[in-house]
């Protein structure tokens, strides 16, 4: 199997997969209805090159956009406010969010709230859930610029309350982005920290929602697969930030990762999005932090489940132990 492959997917949204995707841009906006796209991004990426490429693709395509950078590493919501009123203010009618966790977060943010008519923290995960028209939000295509996150298959956004400082997630099962692209080209100027830590989170999505309880066999099939991934490839693509095979098959273990949380995630993000929105720390780098203090305290309670996260992340020895120490050396 090549991770340099494209390939199209349909599963849990359609996805577009492999180098040089990007260009199709512009096919996928029609597609989903749009014709004047905003470009959301976090501040961070703003000046880098595949936000001007976007531009300039959907520009020679005859497709004008606009673009709203002013996203934090932890987005904020008078950030996705004043990112709703440029939405307005530009006649636009869908949104791309690009980026990492950060950009996608404002993107599908700004999504839930521009045009529903209902305040951001209505969509809060513990709400009771709005029943909304078919037309409640404009279209929304997501492209992740580095393997962490995995959110660009769904609506979840994590956002600070900049009144209460927390961070909490917001969501609406109706929206559901109309195509995710994984282009790994996208990610080949990542810094090898910024690999590392984006690649830790993906990490901890998998195990946390290998971990919790339920039964989701599809999620946890994913989890699986995405350990697989990215404990394979992930020390490749810090020393070898060029490796664009390396960077194919890590975007599709976050991708993974990113479907697997949809089962729930555990005590290492409970605490992480905490630290996150007193501090506005790196949050791939708070979740590494936190792991193995949080594997030794989950441990009764997961003991059960390391021999299949042993033998996916490859490790010889499958007991308790062994993972512990595996996750350890990979961290």
């Amino acid at each position: 199997m090549s991770y340099l492959d494209r390939q199209d997917w349909t599963f849990p949204v359609p996805i577009a997969f492999g180098p040089g995707r990007l260009a199709e841009i512009s096919t996928l906006c029609r597609r989903a209805g749009m014709a004047r796209p905003l470009i959301v991004t976090d501040r961070g990426a703003a000046d880098l090159a595949f936000i001007a490429e976007t531009a300039r693709l959907l520009d020679n395509d005859g497709m004008s956009s606009g673009l709203y950078a002013d996203i934090s590493p932890n987005p904020r919501d008078d950030e996705i406010a004043a990112g709703c009123e440029t939405y307005r203010a530009g006649g636009h009618d869908g949104i791309i969010a690009i980026g990492g966790g950060s950009g996608m977060d404002g993107g599908k943010a700004i999504c839930l709230t521009v045009q529903s008519g209902i305040d951001l923290w209505a969509f809060e995960f513990e709400q009771p859930v709005a029943d909304l028209s078919e037309d409640a939000f404009p279209p929304l295509i997501c492209i992740p610029t580095t393997a962490g996150t995995g959110a660009e298959t769904e609506s979840t956004a994590m956002i600070t309350d900049t009144r209460r400082s927390m961070k909490l997630c917001i969501w609406h099962p109706q929206l559901k982005p109309s195509a995710a692209l994984l282009d790994p080209e996208l990610t080949l100027s990542l810094s090898p920290d910024l690999t590392a830590w984006t690649g830790c989170d993906a990490l901890v999505h998998a195990i946390e929602a290998y971990c919790v309880p339920g039964f989701h066999p599809l999620c946890d099939g994913a989890a699986l697969e995405a350990m697989r991934l990215i404990a394979g490839w992930l020390p490749t693509a810090v020393a070898e930030p060029g490796n664009l095979e390396a960077r194919g098959a890590m975007l599709a273990g976050s991708c993974l990762a990113g479907v697997a949380f949809l089962k729930g995630l555990g005590l290492v993000h409970a605490i992480s999005h905490m630290v996150g929105a007193e501090f506005d720390t790196q949050h791939g780098l708070t979740n590494a932090v936190l792991l193995p203090a949080v594997l030794r305290f989950n441990a009764p309670d997961i003991d059960h489940r390391t021999e299949a996260m042993a033998q996916a992340m490859g490790l010889t020895e499958t007991s308790p132990e062994a993972f512990y120490a595996g996750v350890c050396d990979l961290l």
